[in-house]
């Protein structure tokens, strides 16, 4: 505490900054300026305030298969993260299920083999210029998701609580929004008090739903029941089968995600006893000889790990992957919203 409140001073400058760049994005002055366009098809951001992995992923993977399934052509853009937290892609690039994350970042390729594969998706930290290829490569596109992008000054956006098309939905978890300051006296990007159009709580409880200022909120529940041998993904089984197998046996598990401890409680809750767990940086790169030093008869990665393990062989290596089923009601929403005629239109 001693330590954020001596750090006040600095999470005021940040929230002045943020709140005179969030100035500009809400007042449309970027847009009449020229420096900014809307999008011509909705734009769906899926985001979070709080530093650090909440579940933006596997709800970018959700939605996108959803609005499919329902008949649309949704698109996807993302920032790209290489293993070093950035970017260094020189214009707009098309995501596949073979493609290198170590250049388009682990996120997308885990996308690109989540989604259904006409879906596609691009990558560039300019998320304008990623919509602008991604709709000239694919016209038929009607819809897109961001993957983050909240504070991307270059996405205009028409908000649906203001009569638009366009979809802010903000990700919170367990952790809720911490002790509610900016950075870097606390874990917020931007205040909690900002309205937005949703809240999507993952797996947070009761007591902490409802912390950020939106119009509606909804409560979704991740599932875990089955993992997979890294490299056949076609030979899955229940936890209900796994746990008999691990009887005696040492279990270990690995995560390079924005919040690895996640991954172990849920492990835990499951009715594993981890012996040894192994946090990385998020995005990082997982090497060969980092699992080879861990003495653990199977050792558990998250789906977003093991696309970057696609040249390592290690037969205890074993992949879990999490589903996020969506609400009736979310999904009706997210349909009614983007249906709406184009506000920017005259």
């Amino acid at each position: 505490m001693l330590i954020s409140t001596t750090l006040l001073p600095f999470a005021w400058l940040y929230g002045l900054i943020v709140w005179l760049k969030q100035i500009l994005i809400d007042t449309g002055i970027t847009q009449t300026l020229g420096m900014h366009r809307a999008a011509p098809v909705p734009l769906i951001i899926v985001g979070n305030i709080r530093v650090g992995g909440t579940g933006k992923t596997p709800l970018v993977i959700a939605l996108a298969n959803a609005l499919f399934e329902a008949g649309y052509k949704p698109g996807i853009i993302s920032r790209g993260y290489q293993p070093n937290g950035q970017s260094t892609l020189e214009a707009p690039q098309e995501v596949v299920q073979t493609s290198n994350p170590n250049t388009v970042g682990d996120e997308p390729v885990l996308m690109a083999q989540r989604t259904h594969h006409q879906i596609p998706i691009w990558v560039f930290p300019k998320r304008a210029q990623s919509i602008k290829a991604l709709l000239k490569a694919h016209p038929e596109v009607n819809v897109i998701i961001s993957d983050d992008g909240l504070q991307h000054a270059g996405l205009v956006r028409w908000p649906a609580r203001e009569g638009g098309r366009d979809l802010e939905l903000v990700i919170e978890d367990e952790r809720g929004i911490g002790n509610g300051r900016l950075l870097p006296a606390g874990p917020l990007r931007e205040s909690a008090k900002r309205e937005r159009d949703a809240t999507i709580s993952i797996g947070a409880s009761d007591e902490l739903q409802n912390t950020l200022a939106a119009e509606k909120s909804f409560q979704l529940t991740p599932k875990i029941d089955s993992a997979y041998p890294l490299h056949r993904p076609n030979e899955s089984q229940s936890f209900t089968e796994l746990l008999t197998k691990l009887i005696g046996l040492k279990i270990a598990a690995i995560a390079a995600i924005g919040n690895p401890q996640k991954f172990f409680s849920a492990l835990s809750n499951l009715g594993m006893h981890l012996e040894h767990t192994l946090s990385l940086p998020d995005h990082v790169a997982i090497k060969n000889t980092a699992i080879a030093e861990i003495d653990a008869d199977f050792i558990f990665i998250t789906e977003k790990d093991a696309v970057k393990c696609s040249a390592i062989e290690d037969h205890r290596i074993w992949v879990v992957p999490m589903h996020l089923p969506l609400s009736n009601e979310l999904s009706s929403w997210v349909q009614e919203v983007i249906q709406r005629p184009d506000p920017y239109r005259r």
